[in-house]
C-alpha cells in the first residue's frame, strides 16, 4: 500500500488500486507460469503501480527487456510483452517469436499495449507474419500514474512535441480518457477553464465522452470543484529558467525518473574509521524521492537557500531525541524509548542522505558558471537588453559549452523578447551551427514551429505588459520565509500559476486583456451533476482544483501550487496533473532531432 498517496485531499490510491486490479485481471487471463518481455520505457511507471512482488502472485517468474534477437531462455508457458503502440517495436517482437517459433516450443504469446491498441501495430505484425501467434492482443489503459499524495503524471513524454511540431493529438485523446477514468472515480467535476487550443480540444473531446456516456455515470459525490487546464505553450518561459528549489534542482542537475534519482556513489560511502577508501562504492546510488519520506516532504519545496537552515534545525531534534536515551529511567521510559528507535534511525539516515544531496547541488550552485547563467536568465526575464546579441551567449558559444544550455538561453532571450530581431536571429543560428554542426538546422528549426526561437514579427513586445499586469518579477523574494510563488524561482513567479492564482480571485475577467496576449483561446464550460451531488460545503472549507498542465509542468511550478495551497487564506487546494514532468534540458531534448548525438 502506498500511504503517501492517500495522504492529501484526495485520495489517489484509489486511482492506483483501479491499476493494480486491472493488471491482475489480464495476468490471470494468461493461465500458467509467465514471463514479461518489457519496453523499458514502461518499467518506470509501472513501478509506481506495481512492485514485482505483485507480478509473481501472478505466476510471472522472469522478467526481460525487449531487444532485438532471441529471446533469453525461460521455461514458462507464457511470454507477454508489454509495450508502447510504436511500429520500431513491432518489428522487434516479431524477431523474438520468430526466434522461439525455430525451436519449436509450445509457447503461448501475449501482447499488451500501453496505454492503447493501435490498428497499424497489429498490421505491421501481420506483415511480419507474426499476428496469429498471439492469443491474447489487448490494451492496458494506463493514463495518470499517481506519482504523490497530490501529483498525477501520463509520462508521455512526446506530448508537447506531437502537439506542437506534428499536429498530431494523440496525447490530448488521451488526457480526456485519463480525465474521464478520473471522473469515473472521484465524480464529476462540475466547472472547467481553460487557456489554450490544446485545452480546448480536451475539453470538446471530454464533454463529447461525457454525451456518449450519459446516464452510466456513477453516483459518486465530486471531489474536484474545478478543472483548469494549461498549455504548455500559454507560458513557454517557465520551464526554459533554472529551477531555484531543492527538488527542482535535484532534477536539474541529475533528471528524477519515475520518482527516483541517481545520484554519484562516492559522497554515500560509509567510510568506517582507519579503513582505506580505496573500496568505494561504482553504482550510481538511487534514492526515492516522494512525500512518504518526512524530511524529504518537508524541504523539498523549499528554495534552496533556505535548505540549509532547515537541515540543521532537523539534526538538533534529532540529536535531541537520541540524548532522551539518557534520561530513561523507569522500565516504561526505556520500553517508550526502543518503540520510537526505528523511527528516529530512518530519520537521521534521512538526514544524512539529504544533507549528502545538499552538498552535492551547492558544490554546483556556488559555482561561478552557475551564478553567471543565472544572471543572464534574470536580466532576460526583467527585459534588460533582450534585443540585441548576448555578450554571455557568444562566449559560452565559444567555449562550445554544452549546446542545451545555449538553446535554453537563446530560446529565453526570444521569448522575453517576443521574438528576435532577424539579424540577432541569424548571427545565433551561424554561430550554434558553426560550432556544434550543421545537423542542428533541423533542431533550430523546430524551435522556430513551437515558436520558442522565432524572428520578431511585430514591433510590439507584449511580454513587458504581461509581466507587469501579472507581477511576473517581484524584487527581493523572500526565500527564507516566502511570501509569494516567485520564491521558487528567486524572484521570477512563473506565468502558469499566476494564471491559476488569478483565476481562483478575483477570477479571470480581471485580465482579459492579457489572456487575450497569450496564444489560444480561454474558455469555461460547466458540466451537469447528476440530483442530489451538489456539495454542500462546510464552514471553512476549501475548494479542490485540479490543474492539468498539457505539454509539461516544472517542480518549480509544482512547488508553487503546494504553496498556495498551503496559504492561509487562499481556500484551495491544488491536485496537478501533467502530460509529464519536464526541465528545460529534457523538454528542449525532446525537440531536437538526434538528440542523442548530444551530451547532456
Amino acid at each position: 500500500m502506498a500511504a503517501h498517496l492517500s495522504y492529501g485531499k484526495v485520495n489517489l490510491n484509489i486511482l492506483r488500486e483501479a491499476a493494480r486490479k486491472e493488471l491482475r485481471e489480464f495476468l490471470d487471463k494468461c493461465a500458467g507460469s509467465k514471463a514479461i518481455v518489457w519496453d523499458e520505457y514502461l518499467t518506470g511507471p509501472f513501478g509506481l503501480i506495481a512492485q514485482y512482488s505483485l507480478l509473481k502472485e501472478h505466476e510471472v517468474e522472469k522478467m526481460f527487456t525487449l531487444k532485438s534477437g532471441k529471446l533469453p531462455s525461460a521455461d514458462v508457458k507464457n511470454i507477454i510483452f508489454f509495450v508502447r503502440p510504436r511500429l520500431e517495436l513491432m518489428d522487434i517482437i516479431a524477431e523474438n517469436v520468430f526466434s522461439e517459433d525455430k525451436m519449436h516450443s509450445s509457447r503461448d504469446f501475449h501482447i499488451l499495449f500501453v496505454p492503447r491498441r493501435s490498428m497499424l501495430c497489429e498490421q505491421r505484425l501481420k506483415e511480419q507474419g507474426v499476428l496469429g501467434s498471439f492469443i491474447n492482443i489487448d490494451e492496458y489503459i494506463l493514463d495518470l500514474i499517481p506519482y504523490d499524495g497530490d501529483l498525477l503524471s501520463m509520462e508521455y513524454e512526446s506530448a508537447f512535441r506531437e502537439c506542437y511540431l506534428e499536429n498530431d493529438q494523440t496525447s490530448l485523446y488521451h488526457t480526456a480518457k485519463g480525465l474521464m477514468t478520473l471522473q469515473a472515480l472521484y465524480g464529476t467535476i462540475p466547472q472547467i477553464y481553460g487557456k489554450g487550443d490544446c485545452a480546448r480540444h480536451v475539453a470538446n473531446m471530454m464533454l463529447r465522452m461525457k454525451r456518449e456516456f450519459a446516464g452510466t455515470q456513477n453516483q459518486i459525490l465530486p471531489v474536484f470543484d474545478t478543472l483548469l487546464l494549461l498549455d504548455r505553450n500559454v507560458d513557454l518561459l517557465t520551464p526554459l529558467a533554472t529551477q531555484l528549489t531543492y527538488e527542482g534542482l535535484i532534477d536539474e542537475i541529475y533528471g528524477i525518473q519515475n520518482g527516483y534519482v541517481k545520484l554519484p556513489p562516492e559522497k554515500f560511502a560509509q567510510k568506517k574509521q582507519g579503513e582505506a577508501s580505496r573500496d568505494l562504492p561504482t553504482e550510481p546510488k538511487k534514492l526515492p524521492l516522494n512525500s512518504a519520506e518526512e524530511l524529504y516532504a518537508e524541504i523539498r519545496d523549499k528554495n534552496f537557500n533556505a535548505v540549509g537552515t532547515a537541515l540543521s534545525k532537523k539534526a538538533k531534534i534529532i540529536s535531541a531525541a537520541f540524548e532522551e536515551r539518557h534520561n530513561a529511567k523507569t522500565v516504561g521510559e526505556i520500553k517508550q524509548f526502543v518503540s520510537q528507535l526505528p523511527h528516529m534511525q530512518a530519520a537521521r539516515s534521512s538526514l544524512a542522505n539529504h544533507t549528502s544531496v545538499a552538498e552535492l547541488i551547492k558544490d554546483i550552485t556556488t559555482s561561478e558558471a552557475f551564478f553567471d547563467n543565472l544572471t543572464v536568465e534574470q536580466e532576460f526575464m526583467t527585459g534588460v537588453d533582450t534585443d540585441k546579441v548576448n555578450t554571455y551567449i557568444e562566449d559560452c558559444i565559444a567555449l562550445k559549452d554544452p549546446l542545451i544550455k545555449i538553446l535554453r538561453l537563446v530560446c529565453m532571450q526570444s521569448v522575453c523578447n517576443n521574438g528576435l530581431k532577424q539579424k540577432v536571429l541569424d548571427y545565433y543560428k551561424r554561430e550554434i551551427l558553426q560550432t556544434y554542426g550543421f545537423e542542428h538546422i533541423l533542431t533550430l528549426n523546430n524551435l522556430e514551429k513551437v515558436g520558442l526561437l522565432k524572428p520578431q514579427t511585430s514591433s510590439r513586445n507584449n511580454y513587458p505588459t504581461i509581466r507587469k499586469t501579472l507581477k511576473l518579477w517581484m524584487e527581493d523574494a523572500n526565500e527564507q520565509n516566502p511570501n509569494d510563488i516567485s520564491y521558487v524561482y528567486s524572484g521570477y513567479a512563473p506565468l502558469s500559476i499566476r494564471l491559476t492564482q488569478v483565476l481562483a480571485r478575483p477570477g479571470w475577467r480581471s485580465i482579459e486583456e492579457v489572456l487575450k496576449m497569450l496564444p489560444g483561446p480561454h474558455f469555461e464550460e460547466r458540466q451537469q451533476l447528476p440530483p442530489g451531488l451538489h456539495k454542500k460545503r462546510q464552514q471553512g472549507e476549501n475548494r479542490t482544483t485540479l490543474v492539468f498542465f498539457l505539454g509539461g509542468v516544472t517542480y518549480a511550478e509544482i512547488a508553487a501550487l503546494r504553496f498556495l495551497s498551503q496559504m492561509e487564506d487562499s481556500g484551495m487546494e491544488y491536485i496537478i496533473a501533467t502530460t509529464k514532468l519536464v526541465n528545460g534540458t529534457t523538454w528542449i531534448k525532446s525537440l531536437m532531432d538526434r538528440p542523442e548525438s548530444q551530451t547532456p
